[in-house]
């Protein structure tokens, strides 16, 4: 039985966005071993739901016996990338991208397979942190026109803002297209992925190897993680839903894919889980309260790869217990807090906030007003309510947001 080409693997699921040479890389996939790499920015101590589109979008690669490259970006972290923001990112220490870079590390081995070469992990420090300007600006910058890097929408966008564009901002995509040029030198590699607002620096790369190397190097982006009406998934009232356990519970995590809109259900397992496409259709399929089955087993399945079996399982038990019986359970979302604290009494807002159910007093207390928030079921409207010891019920206090997010409270 011939072996399937990835390239078509991954069109029939969703991820691919745009291609440099749609054919020549499905060729060049299909016939043998390639190197490619994806570039991480350590901007914060963990990845996001974002990122781990592209990393399955690695892990099939890698299945079909390609190599990636993982690129930290410890050198380009000290710029920022201005695709997709409308402000400069504030400055980083190299000790926090350093901090960061490990936590990316650690991640990215629950996907990608390391072991015996089968995937490598590179900084851009080595190389970026240790060019000389004036020569840099010689030999590379020459190949760069300004009119046509001011033709690209990440620039074009920053440069209508009132803050405008920084020149360090604008050497952003230099660096990456130089990045590409020495993952080609140093190990080979003939393809660049990343997400569609990359477009430009993957483009500026290809062709920079080309001037200078005279080889083919070949590029392609994948769709970002978008709901139906465009705006980016992966963020909630309380931020983004991150991949470490301790920024976002395993529990929250499950109940975010289990609470997404219907219209992105049959995508989002197309993209986020390994499950055969014609299962991906026929739970896409279902309609009305039966779409609850296919939510089920999406947050299930991400929540296993990202955290574990064991994890999903019990995000999938405690969700049950609670949603269905409204009761305590070990493996929901807890906090402790002390006797003493509990008899002097704790400010409703002020407890939603503490527990992570609302960012702030003004949005707990609309939440509260709006009749939103309950405490052992039963609906409080005041937001001047105060919790304290007589709320306990068997041992518990159970807050309720809405129909489906719950937070125990216990004694310590």
């Amino acid at each position: 039985m011939e072996t399937r080409n990835v390239y078509d693997v991954l069109l029939e699921r969703g991820f691919i966005a745009q291609a440099t040479h749609e054919d020549e890389i499905k060729e060049l996939l299909g016939k043998k071993k390639v190197t490619f790499y994806t570039g991480y920015d350590p901007t914060a101590d963990s990845l996001h739901v974002g990122h781990f589109l592209q990393a399955m979008a690695m892990r099939h690669l890698q299945l079909a016996g390609h190599r990636p490259i993982i690129l930290i970006g410890g050198g380009t972290a000290m710029i920022g990338d201005p695709s997709g923001r409308s402000d400069m990112r504030s400055m980083m220490t190299e000790e926090t991208i350093a901090h960061n870079s490990e936590c990316f590390k650690k991640q990215l081995s629950r996907f990608i397979d390391f072991s015996e070469d089968k995937a490598i992990m590179v900084n851009n420090a080595d190389w970026l942190m240790k060019l000389e300007y004036i020569p840099f600006i010689r030999d590379i910058g020459i190949h760069f026109s300004v009119n046509r890097m001011l033709t690209a929408e990440c620039f074009k966008t920053r440069m209508q803002n009132e803050g405008g564009l920084s020149f360090l901002e604008f050497n952003y995509m230099i660096m990456q297209a130089y990045d590409f040029m020495k993952l080609h030198e140093l190990y080979g590699c003939e393809l660049q992925f990343g997400g569609d607002d990359q477009w430009s620096n993957i483009i500026a790369g290809t062709d920079l190897i080309r001037r200078k190397k005279g080889a083919s190097t070949y590029g392609m982006t994948f769709q970002l993680l978008a709901r139906a009406d465009g705006v980016k998934m992966g963020k909630t009232m309380s931020g983004a839903v991150w991949l470490d356990a301790e920024k976002t519970s395993p529990y929250d995590f499950y109940q975010y894919w289990r609470n997404i809109e219907d219209a992105s259900v049959e995508k989002c397992l197309a993209l986020l889980t390994f499950l055969p496409m014609d299962e991906v259709r026929r739970l896409g399929a279902l309609k009305d309260a039966e779409i609850n089955q296919a939510k089920e087993v999406l947050a299930f399945e991400v929540t296993k790869i990202v955290h574990g079996e064991e994890e999903a399982v019990k995000a999938q038990n405690a969700a049950r217990e609670l949603f269905g019986a409204g009761t305590s359970s070990a493996d929901a979302p807890t906090t402790e807090i002390s006797k003493e604290e509990l008899d002097r009494g704790i400010g409703l807002l002020d407890l939603l906030r503490q527990v992570g159910l609302s960012p702030s007093n003004s949005e707990g207390r609309r939440l509260v007003t709006s009749n939103a928030v309950s405490v052992n079921d039963e609906i409080i409207s005041d937001p001047k309510a105060v919790i304290d010891s007589s709320c306990l019920k068997d041992g518990i206090i159970m807050l309720k947001k809405g129909k489906k997010k719950f937070h125990q409270i216990k004694v310590k």
